[in-house]
């Protein structure tokens, strides 16, 4: 018995490989495109590296991390360097302005810089004071402050500096107060205050008292009417108070010419009515 094989039908002839048909282009076009993406990635790649490690593309990846990253490194720099200049132009600001809080004075120029600090004070300065002034031990500011209350006797000079209630201070000279008191008195004819003649009654009535009794007493700051007072020539400075080391103050013989008086003893019984100085102690 005969068997018979079925006949598989033929298939049509495929396109010869080497006749450059439609399969051979395709696949020469796709390997130059993979030529050409090894090359441009080859390219782009950093010395040293290897192009089969580039090709893939978690490696690009992560290049362009790395990038991103010193990208940010340059940017983060860049902002500390910024911040540091800033804070280095703030630590200099503040060193110009403790500069000028805080002066400097050359040698030649410590007397002088002492005679204007003198020259502005209204009650006696300490020498630690004026040794803080201008930044100068104190047996040295006290060496120079009596040169020049010195100097200033040897030329007869119409300032006196003299030590008086625990400290410096410039006055005029005893022998020129004539002068000084027709220049300050010439032509004052205007009434005084009521504040200076309340005032005025306390020095009469507790004389010698200082300038913190008198406030005491009258209940407010005295300090622009003592001055009104003094260059006048109504009171004047009389010694120190041996306990608060404060000025005392008194009034003045041209007082008792304006009031009439001969004496203080003929002033009107008006001390009972003022409250006792003992009470104003801790003023």
């Amino acid at each position: 018995m005969t068997t018979t094989q079925p006949v598989r039908p033929e298939s049509p002839p495929g396109p010869d490989p080497e006749s450059g048909g439609p399969v051979t282009s395709a696949a020469a076009a796709a390997a130059a495109a993979a030529d050409d993406a090894r090359t441009a990635t080859a390219e782009q790649a950093e010395p040293g590296d290897s192009v089969d490690t580039v090709e893939t593309a978690g490696t690009v990846e992560t290049a362009d991390t790395v990038e991103t990253a010193d990208t940010v490194d340059t940017v983060e720099t860049a902002d500390t360097v910024d911040i540091a200049e800033n804070v280095g132009t703030v630590g200099t600001a503040d060193s110009a302005d403790a500069a000028v809080e805080s002066p400097s004075v050359a040698d030649d120029e410590v007397p002088a810089a002492l005679e204007a600090v003198l020259l502005i004070v209204d009650s006696p300065v300490t020498e630690e004071s004026l040794a803080a002034a201008v930044d100068r031990p104190v047996e040295q500011v006290a060496a120079v402050v009596r040169e020049l209350a010195a100097g200033y006797a040897e030329r007869g000079s119409g300032i006196d500096l003299r030590f008086s209630g625990g400290g410096w201070r410039m006055y005029t000279r005893d022998r020129f107060a004539p002068v000084v008191e027709r220049f300050v008195l010439d032509g004052q004819h205007a009434r005084l205050s009521r504040a200076a003649l309340e005032t005025l009654a306390v020095i009469a009535y507790r004389q010698p008292v200082t300038r913190a009794r008198i406030s005491g007493v009258r209940g407010v700051n005295v300090d622009g009417v003592i001055r009104t007072l003094a260059s006048r020539g109504l009171i004047a400075e009389a010694g120190t108070d041996p306990d608060t080391g404060g000025v005392l103050y008194a009034t003045t013989e041209l007082f008792l010419e304006r009031m009439g008086l001969t004496a203080l003893d003929e002033l009107p019984s008006l001390g009972p009515l003022l409250p006792d100085v003992d009470a104003v102690d801790d003023v």
